[in-house]
């Protein structure tokens, strides 16, 4: 799809203004807007945006960037694009350009996934599962609904769970994997999967959910609501399970602002460890005052006794608080380790400010 060509001037002179833009202007611009701007330095920028042609003549990478930047712009025209050239995709590139249909992803998308399920290559099956598990409509998630009412009984405050005999073809069709992990026995595997893959609103409240009781197969429901929660984006469930396993992908499914509350709770009661950093890891930038705060207090109170634990916390301190912030943490405390925060801030504010002159 292509804009008007008596558009293309307020278009480019928007994109020299407005970064955010440049990427979906390569592709509704074409070549017509790549000539106006190789006549223009202001509107050079264009030059290096993936255009239409992209598709047909370029290489995986420069593929994959013209189709998101599609998508990004136009959902149903990247999909209807991706169908044109569906049978002649290399299995590595199918996978890929499924994976990008998360982004715009709704019920638009469901035939063409569904019919991604018969796909030769296992990495295509799972990607579009993925999606469709994030479709509580579709008639995967309908057939995983299907096998977990045939698991699970809910009686009072006790769940009863019978996982299943077996993994069939239609359950491996369904994302099921049949072959569990070491470790891991198949029924529990099998059942895992089902719990995952079930829309989330085939249970109650997450938290009646948690407070009931699972004679059976309790450790491999909850473990499963987790990745459901994950799965499927649901922010109540995120919620309820971040409380009940804190790991960074939870809180992708929450908005940033609450992703930095959970987080700054958490890192108030927890020592400076791989799961403290994991977490922080997955908190979206930049971070405000709270958990800046939060993390601030933390290097100061380890710094007196554990100094040498703290690299990577000072790392991702400075990488990821928002730089306008670098007053706070240099009046925060003269430690050394707090000071190199604030420097890193404070180059970082620089560095910005210069980008944006």
């Amino acid at each position: 799809r292509r804009v008007p060509p008596y558009t293309l001037p307020d278009l480019l002179e928007r994109g020299r203004r407005d970064r955010s833009i440049r990427e979906h202007l390569g592709v509704l611009a074409a070549q017509r807007g790549r000539w106006l701007a190789a006549l223009n330095p202001a509107w050079g920028y264009l030059l290096d945006e993936p255009t239409g042609e992209t598709w047909e003549l370029g290489g995986s990478a420069d593929r994959l960037a013209h189709l998101r930047a599609l998508r990004a712009a136009d959902p149903g025209e990247a999909r209807r694009l991706l169908e044109s050239t569906w049978e002649r995709e290399t299995p590595d590139d199918r996978a890929e350009f499924v994976a990008l249909l998360a982004d715009g992803l709704s019920m638009d998308d469901e035939p063409f996934l569904e019919e991604a399920l018969d796909d030769r290559r296992r990495e295509v099956r799972q990607a579009a599962a993925n999606l469709l598990t994030r479709l509580p409509g579709s008639r995967m998630s309908r057939r995983m609904a299907e096998r977990l009412t045939a698991c699970v009984t809910i009686t009072g405050d006790v769940i009863a769970v019978e996982a299943p005999q077996a993994c069939d073809k239609a359950m491996e069709r369904d994302g099921v994997r049949p072959k569990p992990p070491r470790g891991t026995g198949e029924r529990a595997w099998w059942l895992q999967q089902i719990v995952a893959r079930a829309p989330l609103s085939a249970w109650g409240p997450p938290g009646r959910m948690l407070e009931m009781r699972i004679p059976d197969w309790d450790a491999d429901v909850r473990a499963a609501w987790v990745r459901a929660a994950v799965l499927q984006r649901d922010p109540e469930w995120a919620r309820a399970m971040f409380g009940f396993d804190p790991i960074a992908d939870l809180l992708q499914a929450l908005p940033p602002g609450e992703q930095q509350e959970l987080a700054a709770r958490f890192v108030e009661g927890r020592d400076p460890d791989s799961q403290l950093i994991m977490v922080l890891g997955g908190v979206s930038s930049p971070w405000g005052e709270e958990l800046a705060t939060a993390v601030l207090h933390k290097i100061t109170k380890v710094n007196a006794t554990q100094p040498w634990n703290l690299g990577e916390l000072v790392r991702l301190a400075g990488e990821h608080i928002d730089p306008a912030l670098f007053p706070l943490a240099a009046s925060y405390s003269p430690v050394e380790p707090i000071q190199q925060v604030a420097a890193l801030l404070r180059f970082r504010a620089d560095m910005y400010k210069e980008l944006a002159a």
